[in-house]
C-alpha cells in the first residue's frame, strides 16, 4: 500500500515506549477497529476465493490448465487491479460506508452465482467479472478507512495492525482452504450438489454475508480530524458530488499525467516495477499455479494451504523486525537484498527430490508432515523442499516488499508523493500478467496425466525471480534515483 505520511517520533524509549505505541489505540473510535474486523473478513473471503479459482474453473467448469491460467492471469486478476485504481474517485464521491456496501453487495452476487453454476459463460459474465468489479472497491477504501478513522497519533500503529491482520486473513484463509477440501463432502441442498470448490466459494460467501451487519455500525461522516473523533455530515446532494467528483479525478488525473510522463524519474521507476512484478509473479503463483501442482505432486487435496501460510507467519513476525534494523540504508539496496534472498528460495525446489529424503524422515520432516500438515504415511520430499523455499521467499520478501513503496515515494519530486506511490501498485498487474502463463508450465511439465518434470517448471520459475535482482543491479546505473534524505551510494 501507498506510505502514508509520518507522525512525530515517540519520545518515550524503552520498554516503556514500545508500549506506548499500541496503549494509543485505547481511545480509538469504533470504525477504526470496524475496519481492522472488515479487513480480516474481505481478505479471508478473498484469498479462499483466490486460492480455488484456477481449480474451480478446470474440474468445475472444464476449462484446460492454460484457459484457467489465462483466465486468473489474464482476465480476472488484472480486471481487479484497473478496478482498484478506478475506484478512488467512486469512494470520495460516495463516501466509504456507501462503497463498502456497494462492493460487499456485488460481491455476495457474485460469489452466490459462482457457488451454483457450472455454466461457463455465466459463471464468468454474472461471476468472476462483478467478483473483480466488489473486490477492487474493498481495497483502497480499507485504507482510506484505516487513515479516516485513525488520529494523527494512532496512524502509524494502525496500517501497521492493517498490514498484520490481511496477513491473518491469508493464513485463515490457507487453513479453510484445506479443511474444506479435506472434509470431501457430499450434500444435497434440494436437489443441488455443491462440488468442493463450490463449497469454498459458499464458505467465502458466508464471509461476505457477515460484512453487512459489520458496515452497518459505522457511521456516516466519521472521521478522525488531528487527535480527536468528530462526525461530519454533508448537506451537498448525492448526484452532484459524484458528478464534481468524477470531473474533478478526471482533469487531475490527465494534468498529473502529463506532467509525470516529462520527467525522467517516472520511466525509471516503471522500469524498476516491470523488475518487481517479476518477483510479485512467484508470490502470485502460489494461489494460482500450486493448489494444482500440489494436487499433482502430493496428492489429492494435498494441504496446500497450511504450506502456503508459513509465508503469512513469517511476514507477521520479520517485517516490523527488519523495517526496524534496516533503516539506514538505502530501499534500492534492500530490494537487490530481499530480491536475491526471494529468487535463492525458488531454486530449492529445482533440486532433486531424493536429496531431501533424510529430511523428510527426520524428527522435523515428521512433525511437519504429520503434526502441522496432518500428512498420513510417508512424507513426501516436496514437503520439506516447499516449507525451505517459502521460508527463504519470506526473509527475502519481509528485506523487498515494504521498501518498493518506499522507493517510489523517496524519489517523487516534491508534492508528488502520491502519485509516485500509486505507481506501486504496477508490479503487482506485471506479476499478474506473467503468471497467467502459469497454465501452459502446468500443462508442459506438470499435467495431470502422463509423466512429470516439476523441476523444470520450477527452474523457469526460480530464473524469472532472478531477472528482478539481477536487473536492478545491472540497470542500476540508468535507473536508480537518488532517494531523498539519503546520500547516493553505489
Amino acid at each position: 500500500m501507498p506510505l502514508e505520511e509520518g507522525v512525530g517520533p515517540v519520545v518515550q524509549g524503552g520498554l516503556r515506549g514500545f508500549l506506548a505505541k499500541f496503549t494509543v489505540l485505547k481511545g480509538a473510535q469504533r470504525e477504526l477497529w470496524l475496519t481492522f474486523l472488515i479487513k480480516l473478513l474481505i481478505y479471508t473471503a478473498y484469498s479462499v476465493t483466490n486460492k480455488t479459482m484456477a481449480l474451480w474453473l478446470s474440474k468445475d467448469l472444464g476449462f484446460s490448465d492454460q484457459a484457467a491460467g489465462a483466465l486468473v492471469g489474464w482476465v480476472w486478476a488484472p480486471a481487479m487491479t484497473v478496478f482498484t485504481l478506478l475506484a478512488g474517485s467512486l469512494t470520495d464521491a460516495i463516501g466509504l460506508r456507501r462503497t463498502f456496501f456497494l462492493g460487499v453487495a456485488i460481491c455476495t452476487v457474485a460469489r452466490s452465482v459462482m457457488a451454483v453454476t457450472t455454466n461457463p459463460a455465466l459463471a464468468l459474465v454474472c461471476g468472476v467479472l462483478p467478483l473483480a468489479v466488489g473486490e477492487a472497491l474493498g481495497t483502497p477504501v480499507l485504507l482510506a478507512a484505516t487513515r479516516r478513522y485513525s488520529t494523527t497519533a494512532q496512524r502509524s500503529i494502525s496500517f501497521s495492525i492493517i498490514y498484520m491482520v490481511m496477513n491473518i486473513a491469508y493464513a485463515a484463509a490457507g487453513w479453510i482452504f484445506d479443511y474444506v477440501r479435506h472434509l470431501d463432502l457430499r450434500v444435497s441442498i434440494g436437489g443441488f450438489e455443491p462440488t468442493t470448490h463450490q463449497q469454498l466459494f459458499i464458505v467465502s460467501l458466508i464471509f461476505e454475508v457477515l460484512l453487512f451487519p459489520t458496515i452497518y455500525f459505522l457511521r456516516s461522516g466519521a472521521e478522525a480530524n488531528g487527535n480527536k473523533a468528530v462526525i461530519r455530515q454533508s448537506s451537498a446532494n448525492f448526484w452532484i458530488r459524484i458528478g464534481k467528483t468524477v470531473r474533478q479525478s478526471a482533469g487531475d488525473t490527465i494534468s498529473i499525467f502529463r506532467r509525470l510522463v516529462g520527467q525522467s524519474g517516472f520511466y525509471r521507476l516503471l522500469v524498476f516495477f516491470l523488475f518487481i512484478g517479476f518477483l510479485k509473479a512467484i508470490f502470485l503463483q502460489m494461489d494460482y499455479v500450486f493448489p494444482k501442482w500440489g494436487d499433482r505432486e502430493l496428492g489429492f487435496h494435498a494441504p496446500v494451504g497450511k504450506l502456503s501460510a508459513i509465508n503469512s507467519y513469517i511476514i507477521i513476525l520479520l517485517v516490523p523486525i527488519v523495517g526496524a534494523l534496516t533503516q539506514r540504508f538505502a530501499a534500492y539496496r534492500m530490494v537487490i537484498f530481499g530480491g536475491a534472498i526471494c529468487a535463492t528460495g525458488v531454486f530449492i525446489m529445482t533440486l532433486p527430490t531424493h536429496w531431501f529424503v533424510p529430511a523428510a524422515n527426520s524428527l522435523i520432516g515428521r512433525w511437519l508432515g504429520h503434526g502441522y500438515l496432518g500428512v498420513e504415511g510417508n512424507i513426501h520430499p516436496y514437503y520439506i523442499m516447499t516449507a525451505l523455499y517459502l521460508t527463504v521467499f519470506s526473509i527475502g520478501e519481509a528485506f523487498y516488499s515494504p521498501r518498493v513503496y518506499e522507493y517510489a515515494a523517496a524519489i517523487a519530486p516534491p508534492g508528488q508523493e502520491a502519485s509516485y506511490s500509486s505507481l506501486a501498485y504496477l508490479p503487482f498487474l506485471v506479476g499478474k500478467l506473467l503468471v497467467g502463463a502459469g497454465g501452459w508450465l502446468l500443462a508442459a511439465f506438470c499435467p495431470e496425466h502422463g509423466p512429470r518434470r516439476s523441476g523444470t517448471m520450477w527452474l523457469i520459475f526460480a530464473l524469472a525471480a532472478s531477472i528482478a535482482p539481477i536487473g536492478l543491479i545491472v540497470l542500476r546505473p540508468y535507473i536508480r534515483v537518488r532517494e531523498a534524505g539519503r546520500e547516493q551510494t553505489t
